[in-house]
């Protein structure tokens, strides 16, 4: 591919298109996005919205920043609502000579004299004033590719290459589309508060609600002594990864320690885990309703661990008002671990550095928690937990990631 010829990007979408007459909202959130990433690297640009397309002008800055093709594409693989990213040739004129010698220009930059694809072409035609009609700007544009790469073959059922021609305002040519990530453009779904650990788990998790429209805080329950300045780093440096995808996050950091250790000694040793995970939801949700979250959400999966068994579940979930959200929640580890790398958020997971939620881990942790008894046994704490948490919402620790 010459990447020279190329200063606009067509920016596709699919699931915006079907939101009827609420649809521009979306429109212009996704176009706010393409242009925060855009200011992040040298050069100008332009968002151009017009009906069903996007496109991104290119250009070198006036401050002699140079465009550089491969940042922008980078930046715009990590926009929630691209589908599609199609670098195209822009033809002022709609000229029908003009027309095949640009399709015939592009093919040569792209693939070269001797290229010896199939191939289709495929003709939209916005523009209904144009003289032909799509089959016949098809027809005459393949002719066009035949008679000037004689090695081209055409096949209208699976072609090697698919050449675009959009008769719009102006002719766009391409055919080279780059996946997006697809979903939804991020803040058009709301805000959660996302309970984030050093696991693997949790960070995917946050990719996955954000992959739907909903930006995010995050809260890291630390426990120091007993977990090290490199785990809340480990934290740190995850959110950062994330958010490249989710936008800016605000990490609550909060120390768990004294509510971790009144649980060990006053609770039966079996509920620690539930009993702690409670906990950490009453927290987070407080930390929600003053920031203005409307949900939960967690890298919870049915089964993975006991703290995650339905039984398990319905005892955390019971002292939550706001939606619990689990993206993970019917994932396979092994899905977990492929988007995990994908987003490459894996090796920093997987760095040795204990979590708070491993330093008092049952031998034989319950499985089948009965809420009631539950309830009963968190009544040991009641000398001490006000307090405490009171003392651990002192403690909030707010780090702005990715602004």
């Amino acid at each position: 591919m010459n990447k020279s010829i190329f200063n606009t990007f067509l920016i596709k979408y699919a699931e915006i298109g079907i939101k009827g007459n609420n649809r521009y909202l979306f429109e212009d959130a996704l176009v706010a996005h393409i242009n925060a990433a855009m200011k992040t690297i040298p050069g100008r640009y332009l968002t151009r919205k017009t009906p069903g397309r996007i496109y991104l002008e290119c250009s070198d800055g006036r401050d002699g920043g140079k465009y550089d093709f491969d940042a922008v594409v980078e930046k715009l693989k990590h926009i929630f609502g691209i589908v599609h990213i199609c670098p195209v040739v822009v033809s002022e004129d709609e000229g029908e000579e003009l027309l095949r010698e640009k399709s015939v220009n592009y093919w040569r930059d792209m693939y070269g004299d001797d290229a010896s694809y199939t191939f289709k072409v495929f003709c939209r035609r916005g523009k209904k004033s144009y003289p032909l009609n799509s089959m016949e700007v098809a027809a005459d544009v393949g002719e066009a590719v035949i008679h000037a790469f004689p090695n081209m073959k055409v096949d209208v059922h699976k072609p090697d290459k698919l050449l675009n021609v959009e008769i719009r305002d102006k002719v766009y040519i391409y055919s080279e589309s780059i996946p997006g990530p697809g979903g939804m453009p991020v803040g058009t779904g709301g805000k959660g508060m996302l309970l984030l650990s050093g696991g693997i788990d949790s960070p995917v998790a946050g990719y996955m609600i954000s992959k739907r429209g909903v930006c995010l805080d995050a809260v890291y329950f630390n426990a120091p002594p007993y977990t090290s300045e490199r785990a809340k780093q480990k934290v740190i440096d995850l959110a950062k990864i994330i958010s490249a995808y989710t936008g800016p996050i605000n990490l609550h950091i909060i120390n768990f320690t004294d509510i971790q250790l009144a649980i060990y000694e006053k609770c039966p040793h079996d509920e620690l885990t539930i009993i702690m995970r409670r906990y950490m939801m009453r927290i987070a949700e407080h930390l929600a309703y003053e920031n203005g979250c409307q949900c939960l959400v967690t890298g919870e999966s049915v089964g993975q661990v006991a703290s995650q068994t339905l039984h398990s579940l319905v005892s955390t979930n019971e002292v939550c008002t706001l939606p619990v959200l689990r993206p993970l929640i019917a994932f396979d580890k092994q899905d977990i671990v492929e988007i995990s790398e994908k987003i490459d958020t894996y090796e920093t997971s997987i760095l040795p550095y204990e979590d708070c939620c491993t330093i008092f881990v049952a031998k034989h942790p319950v499985t089948h928690p009965l809420v009631n008894v539950i309830r009963k046994h968190e009544l040991l704490l009641s000398d001490v937990i006000d307090d405490l948490l009171a003392k651990a919402y002192e403690t909030d620790e707010v780090i702005e990631i990715g602004k």
